[in-house]
């Protein structure tokens, strides 16, 4: 079969990612009725509130629409009763300046783009994201402090 890919260092996922002689990286999309593929997001990066699936790409593509956003990265954070509910870390472009006032104008940037149940309920304001040298966003630095010492019920 030739060379196999895993994940360095981490044979239980590269086992879960395997499928026959098949590899899937965890995408989430549709076909639709002509046969396209539509790729929504990863699968691992979605995010489940009360039963609705949420894909962070979508709400991120809408935010960084904004005149004042640099980048942005979007991601589930547990919520008692929902499981999860939406975040949003922006990175703002040179010269602009952190405020409520500024995240309230987002949200209402937000509100006109997408549907309600995929609002950002927080916006944090960072001074750059965290990325690969190949500029790969890594979510888990930004997501794992939230669920230190909880469980994932999702």
């Amino acid at each position: 079969m030739g060379i196999r890919f895993e994940y360095h260092g981490d044979k239980d996922k590269t086992g879960k990612a395997w499928r026959g002689d098949f590899f899937t990286v965890g995408d989430a999309g549709y076909l639709d009725e002509d046969g396209f593929l539509f790729l929504c997001d990863r699968k691992s990066d979605m995010i489940i509130s009360g039963g609705v699936n949420i894909y962070p790409a979508e709400i991120e593509c809408e935010m960084v629409m904004h005149p004042k956003i640099a980048d942005v990265a979007v991601f589930g954070i547990p919520h008692e009763e929902w499981g999860e509910e939406v975040k949003a870390v922006v990175e703002l472009k040179a010269g602009e300046t952190p405020s409520d006032e500024l995240a309230n104008d987002i949200r209402a940037f937000c509100s006109e783009r997408i549907a309600k149940f995929k609002m950002p309920r927080t916006i944090d304001f960072i001074d750059k994201l965290p990325r690969e040298a190949n500029g790969k966003l890594i979510k888990r630095k930004l997501r794992d402090p939230y669920w230190e010492g909880k469980e994932r019920a999702i």
